[in-house]
């Protein structure tokens, strides 16, 4: 037993890399998270030991035992408990003095409130509905968003209220359709978009086996997701978060960059000329590679 817990005793090595002012800031800031599985849940753990205040934390599974290669609090005695309760469990094993609010599947019915009370927001959904959901609602309230690519490299992007929405900057064939009225058609040439742009702007190709790559983008066979590059990816939005609250300069923006641990190196957007002469040709390639495996 620790004893008498104190959030500055807590805390205290964190600061150097903010100040006792910034951490705070932290201390009274609300994050909510909606999806605590693989990127969410590294990015809530982040934010936990950083001595973020206040999570709300909202996702509609339950561990189960794929998700132990990856997921930062699936264990094997949290398999089958419902993610968001146990991620909240966890979490205050470490502060217990967390301010922490759990929504199950019906997060959507209060996506106003919940957005609204946050500083900032983190997607960890790997559903295209609940995402449009998500960033239309933040626009509304003039919340930031902090999301990642479905990429084979850890990737970071932040959208701000006044930038372009993924579905508009992608141009996804959602505008004007509500978020739970998506077609199958609709979903498919939205994750097609996202790999599309994937391709151009990063050399994910080179990193993963395009056979089942072409199964994804098929659908036939679910994301591919590897440990290291998920828990990195939670920890680039978990700094981009911390930087929303305490109003430093973003290290991405809506276009966001991935992180190539292979080379080392970060690899940013093309510029609009290359990535234009690039897209056409990446759109035949992604059509063709998915093409076989279509049933």
């Amino acid at each position: 037993m620790i004893g008498t817990f104190s959030y500055d005793t807590f805390t205290t090595r964190n600061i150097g890399f903010v100040s006792e002012a910034e951490q705070r800031r932290l201390s009274q800031a609300t994050v909510f998270v909606c999806g605590t599985g693989g990127m969410g849940g590294a990015a809530i753990q982040a934010l936990v030991r950083a001595g973020i205040g206040r999570l709300v934390l909202a996702d509609i599974d339950r561990f189960e035992l794929s998700n132990l290669n990856r997921q930062v609090f699936c264990f094997a005695d949290t398999i089958g408990q419902p993610k968001a309760e146990a991620t909240r469990d966890l979490c205050l094993k470490i502060n217990p003095d967390l301010d922490v609010t759990v929504h199950g599947a019906a997060w959507t019915d209060h996506t106003e409130t919940l957005v609204a009370g946050a500083d900032v927001v983190i997607n960890g959904t790997d559903d295209l509905g609940a995402g449009l959901l998500l960033y239309r609602t933040a626009r509304q309230h003039g919340r930031t968003m902090i999301d990642a690519y479905a990429a084979p490299l850890p990737s970071v992007y932040v959208t701000r209220p006044q930038d372009p929405m993924p579905e508009e900057r992608l141009g996804y064939p959602t505008l004007g359709t509500a978020w739970k009225a998506l077609t199958s058609d609709q979903r498919a040439e939205a994750f097609l978009r996202e790999a599309e742009y994937v391709m151009v702007h990063s050399s994910s190709r080179h990193h993963i086996d395009l056979a089942l790559a072409g199964e994804v983008v098929a659908g036939t066979r679910s994301r591919m997701s590897f440990a290291p590059m998920v828990i990195t990816t939670g920890m680039l939005m978990a700094y981009e978060a911390i930087h929303t609250v305490l109003g430093k300069p973003q290290g991405a923006d809506c276009r966001g960059w991935f992180f190539n641990p292979h080379a080392g190196c970060v690899e940013r957007p093309r510029n609009a000329l290359a990535a234009a002469l690039l897209r056409p040709l990446v759109r035949r390639y992604l059509t063709r590679l998915a093409a076989p495996t279509k049933p």
